[in-house]
């Protein structure tokens, strides 16, 4: 590439590059040069005979996202619920599926003023424990992940959205470092089987936050049974789209309320709410 381009022309020469490796490639293209020139799309379509100066940033970026490397980790930036949020490398990339766990949570909680106890278990880049904390602004939270780097970086997005004094981070392995009492425990915990093969830009993600254990279900029937012993009111929680009968099952002679299962877009099972 050379120091100097058209906008349509570095657009142009970024899709070449990328499209025998990604699907999309002009759409990236873009994504790319907007994150790199922090334009929005009104600006690209409009300015395409502009000139715009090239960087070794912008050759790193393309090279970075032609090896698969997640476009997210790129641009150090993801948009979940309608908001954008920072993420790097040592958190898991946010789902649009996950959007639906916190849609399940509204559902349970009818009175948005209500002063009430989440924590979240694998907090991530933090972005369940952040939206919780806006859409129920008298809501303490608690938000426990077992890796620190996964843990810096959701201070990055709690800092952005100034709210320290709602969300609390703590470093341990599922509720151990909770001791208070929980009104609500959320999570979207790794839920896929330990010999699942990957498809190759997911080993950019951390393997502690995809991997479950043998089977996969693990760490989701750990929580369950922190949820029966401490008599937690409600967890709920994203499982893999294989996982219900198993969740069914591992329940049948405990006791609780009631137990209800919901579906993402595509109709795969994706999650469940308890309530003791």
């Amino acid at each position: 590439m050379s120091s100097k381009y058209l906008v349509k022309d570095i657009l142009k020469e970024i899709t070449t590059t990328l499209n025998p490796i990604i699907d999309r490639a002009s759409r990236e293209a873009q994504l790319l040069l907007m994150a790199h020139l922090s334009v929005d799309e009104l600006w690209l379509l409009t300015n395409q005979n502009s000139d715009v100066q090239n960087s070794e940033k912008l050759l790193e970026w393309v090279q970075r996202r032609a090896k698969n490397e997640p476009l997210e980790y790129i641009t150090n930036s993801v948009s979940f619920y309608s908001e954008e949020f920072y993420i790097a490398k040592g958190a898991l990339i946010p789902r649009p599926e996950t959007e639906l766990l916190i849609d399940e949570v509204i559902k349970n909680i009818p009175d948005k003023n209500a002063k009430i106890t989440f924590v979240e278990v694998g907090v991530g880049s933090g972005i369940i424990s952040i939206m919780l904390a806006k859409i129920f602004p008298n809501a303490s939270i608690i938000a426990v992940d077992i890796s620190q780097e996964a843990l810096d970086i959701a201070e990055v997005n709690i800092k952005k959205f100034e709210l320290q004094d709602r969300i609390e981070l703590r470093l341990g392995s599922l509720l151990e470092p909770v001791t208070e009492h929980i009104d609500y425990l959320v999570s979207n915990p790794p839920y896929i089987s330990d010999n699942e093969p990957l498809e190759f830009n997911l080993s950019y993600e951390p393997q502690n936050a995809l991997f479950g254990g043998t089977v996969g279900d693990e760490i989701v029937k750990e929580l369950l049974d922190e949820v029966l012993n401490r008599n937690i009111n409600l967890f709920s929680c994203e499982f893999g789209y294989d996982q219900k009968d198993k969740i069914q099952s591992y329940l049948k002679n405990r006791k609780f309320k009631s137990l209800v299962f919901y579906k993402d877009l595509a109709s795969f099972d994706r999650g469940f709410t308890i309530r003791l």
